[in-house]
């Protein structure tokens, strides 16, 4: 570990298993990261050079993952102070300060500091409304799991004014919300060209779905194979 770097009391360092070998900070006292955001970094398309934003970047794990497939520059915007000073810490850690910034702020107040300024974005939202069963007493996952800080409508706001026409945008979310997704982003300019459902085996509905969208697309979309996670109760993803 770098000398620099410290782990505040309940955190620990995680091994993200790339051929980098990259690290990154967790707890348990805040949310983690799981296999959606792992899902979502492989799904995207992202330019080799440029720029790009990961929205509701939690920790930095998507910022981190993508680092091993981009020379980009790499912002991450999260709300949260804590989970920004983890995400800092990463950076640090991996050495990657010259590629990925963590930038604590509300996205609702940061797509007003530019338009069309990244190339791609990257985002894992909040997948359920605030008036959709009950939030979590532990206010980090609260704001993880439900829109009290940004809905999916702000989030396509969001993507549309800060990504060129051309760019492309990547979210993971929940099959549930699919058609308030293809209205929404429509809506904001973003026309959707690649979708591809996540099962957790064969036999099981899709309890994840991954979309891609270009901003001032042609309409013309594509189904993706699925992605089954298990096989023979065996993890293939």
């Amino acid at each position: 570990m770098s000398p620099s770097i410290s782990l505040a009391e309940n955190e620990r360092l995680d091994d993200l298993m790339t051929e980098s070998g990259l690290r990154i900070i967790q707890s348990r006292e805040v949310f983690s990261f799981s296999l959606d955001a792992v899902l979502l970094s492989r799904f995207a398309n992202i330019p080799k050079r440029g720029r790009i934003v990961d929205f509701c970047s939690g920790n930095g794990v998507i910022p981190l993952l993508l680092s091993e497939r981009t020379k980009a520059r790499i912002d991450g915007v999260e709300i949260q102070p804590r989970l920004a000073d983890m995400a800092r810490r990463s950076v640090e850690l991996n050495g990657l300060s010259g590629q990925i910034e963590i930038i604590e702020q509300d996205l609702r107040q940061y797509m007003k500091t530019g338009n069309g300024i990244y190339d791609a974005a990257t985002v894992n939202p909040p997948y359920m409304p605030v008036t959709s069963g009950d939030q979590n007493e532990n206010e980090h996952y609260a704001i993880a799991r439900h829109e009290i800080h940004c809905t999916l409508e702000q989030v396509a706001e969001a993507c549309s004014r800060l990504v060129r026409p051309g760019g492309k945008i990547a979210m993971v979310h929940r099959p549930s919300r699919l058609l308030d997704i293809l209205a929404t982003f429509r809506k904001w300019r973003l026309e959707p060209k690649r979708i591809q459902f996540v099962h957790p085996h064969t036999n099981a509905e899709a309890n994840m779905i991954l979309i891609e969208a270009i901003r001032d697309g042609k309409p013309d979309i594509r189904l993706l194979p699925p992605i089954f996670v298990y096989e023979n109760g065996v993890q293939i993803v």
